[in-house]
């Protein structure tokens, strides 16, 4: 008799160009909250998590505002990255893919992140509870999207901080442009995986920035919107 193993159909990889989709989508996703949050929220950063050290310096000099939600973000997000680790170790011993559940999961917290905001409307004290409320759970969000490239979408070029990325973009430009170099295969092939997150990452910051100064948190609801396609479009 055959294995169980063998008797259970396993999904289709994702092919890579869908991976290249859903890398730049979520890259979207990230610099858009990031946006937001830092417009909304005293410069909180929500994705980039640890760019709050940076505003906590601004702080201490007294050229900052907003010192202690930047202070509770860092163990918020070790707390929500934490969690996402042992969620993907249950999903994944129970035989659940997880990327679709995070992804929910996500979805869930930015929505969360929205209706929070409006609530605390106007806000007009980076110190106020609800304001660190806010702050608070849109860094819980984005600590998701954070250990989910990290965990379970791996193959994807980082999503939430783009200095590696473009780091790395420069360097295999340069690899091209090199003449007779050996490493031009290795350098296109990078450079497929890492321009288009960062065109999304560019593209949310500017259209988060535009969309917030409109729409107010209501602009949130385009990136529960694309973190819901994306769980649809999970095999």
């Amino acid at each position: 008799m055959p294995s169980e193993a063998a008797a259970t159909p396993t999904a289709a990889p994702p092919s890579a160009h869908f991976l290249i989709l859903q890398g730049s989508l979520l890259a979207f996703v990230a610099g858009y909250v990031d946006v937001v949050g830092f417009a909304a929220l005293f410069g909180l950063f929500t994705a980039h998590v640890t760019g709050n050290f940076v505003m906590i310096g601004l702080e201490l000099a007294g050229t900052g505002q907003g010192v202690l939600a930047k202070l509770l973000a860092l163990p918020t997000f070790v707390l929500a990255v934490a969690a996402t680790k042992l969620a993907v170790s249950a999903l994944t011993r129970r035989g659940v893919a997880p990327v679709r559940p995070l992804l929910l999961v996500q979805a869930v917290l930015l929505l969360a992140f929205m209706v929070a905001g409006l609530l605390a409307l106007p806000i007009q004290s980076a110190d106020a509870p609800a304001t660190i409320v806010v702050g608070l759970i849109g860094v819980a969000a984005m600590g998701v999207q954070n250990a989910k490239a990290r965990i379970v979408l791996s193959e994807h070029a980082p999503t939430t901080i783009m200095t590696g990325n473009t780091t790395q973009i420069v360097i295999d430009v340069v690899e091209l442009l090199s003449p007779g170099s050996p490493q031009k295969g290795a350098a296109r092939t990078r450079l497929r995986k890492m321009v288009p997150p960062l065109c999304g990452f560019a593209i949310g910051a500017v259209l988060g920035a535009l969309a917030f100064s409109f729409l107010s948190f209501w602009c949130v609801v385009p990136p529960v919107l694309i973190l819901l396609a994306l769980a649809v479009m999970q095999r």
